[in-house]
């Protein structure tokens, strides 16, 4: 089974949302499906379900391994990189 090679990487505690929601769909006048957190930065991007998919786009962008889902009652990860849930 494949594992994250980045999770141990991370920072501890984890970084504070840097918005409370998508901050290029609030500009593009688009509506974020799911957010996610970038758990090295605290970006705060919409999901690729998302018109934008601005999560994936921070991550491309940034290098950025780690997100988290940002949706109440959700606690799953999930590494861009090694494409496996962490």
């Amino acid at each position: 089974m494949k594992q994250c090679t980045h999770a141990d990487a991370l920072p501890h505690p984890e970084p504070e949302p840097l918005t409370a929601t998508c901050p290029q769909c609030l500009a593009d006048g688009t509506h974020p499906v799911q957010l996610r957190l970038c758990l090295t930065c605290g970006h705060v991007g919409c999901c690729d379900s998302s018109q934008g998919r601005h999560a994936t786009g921070h991550h491309e962008t940034s290098g950025h391994p780690v997100m988290r889902t940002f949706e109440p009652g959700e606690d799953w990860r999930w590494c861009f990189v090694d494409h496996v849930l962490v």
